[in-house]
């Protein structure tokens, strides 16, 4: 991490005191496909989901941001415009800063731009992550990995060999992240819980046996 810790706290009073405060609940729409952003958000509280939308009508997942996260992260440094849509999994609490104030306030103060670093550093791992996870041959692979991935970034409770992932996960969300068809990727999720390997409560999941899920990648 670039930032200190003083650096990070010092950007998140810039959201809130100067940013407008907004409430949503789950699965509210915060920014609408081929929307230009209203501003750039910061997240203090809840989880939001970014996806788009294909030519065949199905949601492609993208990246779930969470708790002191910024988005629409590219937009705001770059100005590019994506198709993208950001919508709440769970009740959530933003503060909107207009563009044009965001990039006046770090051009005033270039040593907040550790903790976006920070951030824009973080996305691009995640994304080359994604794209590392859909070499492997088959759904499983990709499944598994995929799991692993989101429980280092949601995981709650977890012991050395047992991670609880506190993000609800549906099976399309899922499946359009790894490439694959909803029947497959449930077909192998039921695979690796009859082998007690995961659980599912709802759309939540829990890996009970962290190294042998690695050992199916590795």
């Amino acid at each position: 991490m670039l930032a200190s810790s003083s650096q990070s706290a010092t950007l998140v009073e810039f959201f809130v005191n100067e940013g407008k405060k907004q409430k949503f609940t789950k699965n509210e729409y915060i920014i609408f496909s081929g929307e230009s952003p209203p501003g750039v958000f910061y997240i203090q509280q809840g989880i939001v989901k970014a996806y788009s939308i294909t030519k065949y009508k199905e949601e492609n997942l993208l990246i779930i941001r969470k708790e002191s996260e910024i988005f629409p992260l590219i937009w705001a440094l770059t100005g590019k415009e994506r198709s993208v849509i950001y919508q709440s999994l769970s009740d959530t609490i933003t503060y909107k800063i207009p563009r044009d104030r965001f990039l006046e306030y770090l051009n005033n103060n270039p040593r907040l731009l550790s903790p976006v670093l920070d951030m824009a550093i973080e996305m691009y791992r995640l994304h080359s992550e994604r794209i590392l996870n859909l070499e492997y041959r088959s759904v499983r692979e990709r499944l598994v990995s995929f799991l692993l991935t989101t429980a280092e970034r949601f995981s709650i409770d977890e012991t050395e060999n047992s991670k609880i992932i506190n993000v609800a996960l549906r099976h399309q969300d899922i499946a359009s992240s790894i490439n694959a068809t909803r029947e497959t990727t449930s077909r192998e999720i039921s695979n690796l819980e009859k082998k007690g390997l995961i659980v599912k409560n709802g759309p939540y999941f829990t890996l009970l046996d962290v190294r042998s899920l690695k050992k199916i990648i590795q």
